[in-house]
C-alpha cells in the first residue's frame, strides 16, 4: 500500500494550546485532598442490569428477558467519558466501529459498513420516534445528530434485525434514545465548551423541573461552532477532469467549518407525552465530495430535522392491558453546495443539490398480561411519505436543473408473545407484516428461547429476519450523466442466528459471549450501467444501483463488566467479525478484530473523577483494494464538581497519543483513504443550579 503524508498546519499554536490545557490540569490536580466518595451517579452491576429497555420489544423488559445481546449506556457513563456525539458513546460497545468521511459520521456494525452507505441499515429512534429520514433513509450520528448528548438519559442498542417490531430499516440493529425528563433535570444547567484544534466553542442552556399539578416540562437549546483544521489533500485524477487546477494536492486552508444548533422541547403529564426537536448542522467541504473542484472554499452539506410526537398511554382491566397511541410527524431538509467544471472544462461554477423529506403517521400499540404466562403485544403502524423530492440545480444555467419529485407509503402490522413455559424458560414469537408503494409485501419474522438456568446464568438462543426497501436516491435519483435512477430495484433481507450467553460472578462481575451468523441477500450496491450522452448521442457509462451479491458473515463477542463498591467501573470486550461476498471477496471497511476498554471511578484523594478508554480496530480494506493499518486509540477524561457548588469541570484529551490513522473513502470521494484527527482537548464547565 502507497503511504500517504498526512500534514497539519498551525502545530506551534496548538503547542500553546496545550501548555494552557495542562495548566488547568495541574490546577484540578492540586484541589484539596479528600478521601475518594464514590460517585451517586453510578450504579451497581445488579442496577445496571435492573435498568429497563424499551427499545427492544416497544415496552419496558428487563435486560435479561429480552430477545437480543442487548447494551445500555447511562447519563453517568456520558459523563464519566467526556463523550461529545452519539457515535462517541455507541464505539465503546461490542462489534461497533464508526468511521468519518469529514462530512458525516457513520456506524459500522457486525462488520458491515460500506463506504458511502448512510447508515442506512440501522434504524434510530429517539424516545421510540422513528429518525430515519425518507429520502436517504440516514440514520444521522456525529454532530448531525439533532440532540445535544447531555440530554440523553440513556442509550439502548439491540444489535441484530429488529423488523419484527420496526419494519423497514432495522437489519443489523436500533438505537433507541432515552432523553431526560422534567425530574432529571429539576432546575437550569448552563454549559460552555472550548476543544481545541478545531477552534470549537459550545454552549447549552437547560432548563427542566415537575411541577405541583404533575406536569414536567424540558426545554433546551444548544450552539456549536468550529473553525476546524487546514488539511493537506490528493485530488488523484483532478487535473484530467479540471486541466486548470495547478496540481492534484493542496492545502485546504479555512474549509473544514462547522456549525450545529439544536432545540428540545419535552413535556409529559400522566398518559401524556410530547416531544419536539430540530437540529440544524452545516459541515464545510476540504475534501471536494462528488468530485467537486479541489481547494475551492464555500462547498459544504447542510441539514435541518424536525421531529415530533404526541403520545398516549395507560393501563386498564386492572393494569392487564397498556394501551399506547401515538402521533408524528418529520421533516428534514438536506441541501449542498458542490462546484464542478463548466462546459468547455475551462473553469469551475456552482451547483446545489437538495433532498427533501416529509412524513407523517400514526401508531397504535396493546399490550395484554391477562392470559397466564403470556405477554400479548398486538400493533399497526402507518407512515405517510408525502414528500421525498431530490433537486440538482445549476446556480449559472438554469437551464440544467434537475427535479426529482416523489412521494409513497408503509403499513405495517405486528404481532409479538413473550411466553413464559416455566420460571426458568421463556419464549418470544414474533411476526410482522409490512407493505409499502416501493417493493410490496414483506413478512419479518422473529423467534428467540430464553433459558435462565440460573438466577446468575441466562442463555439466548435466537432468529429474526429484517427488510430493507431501497431508499428515494437509491431508487430515483438519476441525470443522466452521473447516476441512472432504477426504479425497478429490489429491496434487501437479512437473517441472522445468535447464541447468547450471559454469567455474573458473585455480585459484581458479568460476562457475556455471543455467536452469530447472518447472511444478507440481494444488497444494493452502487454498480455501472451505459447510457446515451443526452449531448453527443454515444453511449457512456455512469453510476446505478443495483442487486449486488449476497454477503455472509460469522462472528464471536466476548465482553465482560466489573464494578467496586467505592464508584469505580471496568467495562471491557474482543470482537472477530468474518464477513465476505458470496464469491468469498473481502467487504470494503470491515475490521476482522475490534477490541474495547474502558475505565471510570473517582480518583483517590484528590477530588477529581477519570475516565479512560482505548479502542483497537483491526486492518480494513479501502475501495480500490488497498489496506488500511489497524490502530490504538486512547481518550481521556478529568471530571470535578469541587470547585465550587453547582459547578462541574472537565478535561477531555481525544486520541492521546496523537494516532495518525485514516478511515476507507467511498466512491464520492477523490481521496481512498481519509485523514483523521490527531490529539486535542477539551475543556468544558456546567453550572447547575
Amino acid at each position: 500500500m502507497k503511504k500517504k503524508t498526512f500534514m497539519h498546519e498551525g502545530r506551534p499554536r496548538v503547542a500553546r494550546r496545550y501548555t494552557l490545557c495542562g495548566i488547568l490540569a495541574t490546577l484540578l490536580a492540586s484541589l484539596p485532598a479528600q478521601a475518594a466518595l464514590p460517585d451517586i451517579t453510578e450504579l451497581s452491576l445488579e442496577q445496571l442490569l435492573n435498568v429497563t429497555v424499551v427499545g427492544a420489544s416497544k415496552y419496558a423488559q428487563k435486560q435479561d428477558e429480552i430477545a437480543a445481546a442487548v447494551s445500555v449506556i447511562t447519563r453517568s457513563e456520558i459523563k464519566a467519558f467526556g463523550w461529545r456525539t452519539l457515535d462517541d458513546a455507541l464505539a465503546s460497545l461490542p462489534g461497533i466501529h464508526t468511521s468519518y468521511d469529514r462530512q458525516y459520521s457513520y456506524l459500522g456494525t457486525r462488520g458491515f459498513a460500506l463506504p458511502g452507505d448512510f447508515n442506512t441499515r440501522v434504524l434510530l429512534t429517539l424516545n421510540g420516534n422513528r429518525i430515519n429520514d425518507v429520502v436517504y433513509d440516514s440514520a444521522v450520528s456525529g454532530r448531525a445528530f439533532p440532540v445535544d448528548v447531555d440530554l440523553i438519559e440513556r442509550i439502548e442498542f439491540v444489535p441484530g434485525p429488529g423488523g419484527a417490531v420496526y419494519g423497514q430499516n432495522a437489519l443489523f440493529g436500533v438505537v433507541n434514545i432515552v432523553t431526560r425528563g422534567g425530574a432529571e433535570v429539576d432546575g437550569t444547567e448552563l454549559a460552555v465548551a472550548y476543544q481545541d484544534l478545531h477552534a470549537a466553542r459550545e454552549g447549552r442552556a437547560t432548563w427542566g423541573k415537575v411541577f405541583d399539578n404533575g406536569v414536567g416540562v424540558v426545554l433546551s437549546a444548544s450552539l456549536m461552532k468550529a473553525r476546524g483544521e487546514d488539511h493537506f489533500l490528493d485530488y488523484p485524477g483532478a487535473m484530467a477532469e479540471y486541466p486548470w487546477l495547478a496540481a492534484e494536492s493542496g492545502t485546504a486552508r479555512g474549509m473544514d467549518g462547522e456549525r450545529d444548533k439544536e432545540f428540545l422541547a419535552h413535556l409529559a403529564r400522566g398518559a401524556w407525552l410530547f416531544d419536539f426537536s430540530y437540529g440544524d448542522h452545516r459541515k464545510d467541504d476540504p475534501t471536494a465530495q462528488y468530485y467537486g473542484v479541489p481547494l475551492v472554499p464555500g462547498q459544504y452539506q447542510r441539514d435541518r430535522h424536525l421531529l415530533t410526537q404526541l403520545q398516549y398511554q395507560d393501563r386498564f382491566a386492572d393494569d392487564t392491558l397498556e394501551f399506547t397511541a401515538r402521533l408524528f410527524l418529520g421533516r428534514e431538509r438536506y441541501t449542498g453546495i458542490f462546484y464542478g467544471a463548466n462546459e468547455d472544462l475551462s473553469a469551475s461554477k456552482p451547483y446545489f443539490a437538495t433532498g427533501s423529506s416529509d412524513w407523517q403517521g400514526f401508531e397504535v400499540r396493546l399490550l395484554s398480561t391477562a392470559w397466564s404466562g403470556h405477554k400479548l403485544m398486538l400493533g399497526l403502524e402507518a407512515q405517510d411519505n408525502s414528500r421525498h423530492d431530490q433537486t440538482y440545480e445549476d446556480l449559472e444555467d438554469p437551464v440544467n436543473d434537475l427535479v426529482i419529485p416523489g412521494s409513497g407509503w408503509r403499513l405495517g402490522a405486528y404481532l409479538q408473545d413473550e411466553w413464559a413455559w416455566s420460571d426458568a424458560l421463556v419464549a418470544t414469537l414474533g411476526l410482522r407484516v409490512d407493505r409499502n408503494d416501493v417493493t410490496g409485501n414483506a413478512v419479518s419474522p422473529r423467534a428467540a428461547l430464553i433459558w435462565k438456568a440460573t438466577p446468575q446464568t441466562t442463555v439466548k438462543a435466537l432468529y429474526g429476519r429484517a427488510h430493507r426497501a431501497p431508499n428515494a436516491f437509491e431508487r430515483d435519483y438519476g441525470d443522466g450523466y452521473s447516476q441512472e435512477s432504477n426504479p425497478a430495484l429490489d429491496g434487501e433481507m437479512i437473517d441472522t442466528l445468535e447464541l447468547v450467553a450471559d454469567q455474573r460472578i458473585g455480585t459484581d462481575v458479568g460476562v457475556r459471549a455471543s455467536i452469530y451468523r447472518w447472511s444478507m441477500q440481494k444488497l444494493v450496491v452502487l454498480g455501472t450501467t451505459m447510457v446515451v450522452d443526452p449531448d453527443s448521442g454515444s453511449p457512456i457509462e455512469v453510476s446505478q444501483y443495483q442487486s449486488g451479491e449476497d454477503v455472509e458473515a460469522t462472528g464471536v463477542e466476548l465482553s465482560a463488566d466489573k464494578t467496586w463498591a467505592w464508584g469505580g467501573r471496568l467495562r471491557g470486550s474482543l470482537s472477530y467479525q468474518d464477513v465476505a461476498y458470496a464469491s468469498g471477496a473481502w467487504l470494503d471497511n470491515s475490521p476482522r478484530v475490534l477490541g474495547k476498554l474502558n475505565f471510570s471511578g473517582p480518583l483517590w484523594a484528590s477530588g477529581l473523577r477519570l475516565g479512560a478508554e482505548a479502542q483497537y480496530t483491526s486492518a480494513r480494506q479501502a475501495i480500490d483494494g488497498t489496506e488500511l493499518d489497524g490502530y490504538w486509540l486512547a481518550n481521556l477524561n478529568l471530571s470535578t464538581d469541587r470547585l465550587m457548588k453547582g459547578l462541574e469541570a472537565s478535561l477531555q484529551v481525544y486520541n492521546l497519543f496523537d494516532e495518525g490513522y485514516a478511515h476507507p473513502g467511498s466512491d464520492i470521494n477523490w481521496q481512498t483513504a481519509l485523514e483523521q484527527d490527531g490529539r486535542s482537548a477539551r475543556l468544558k464547565l456546567l453550572w447547575r443550579f
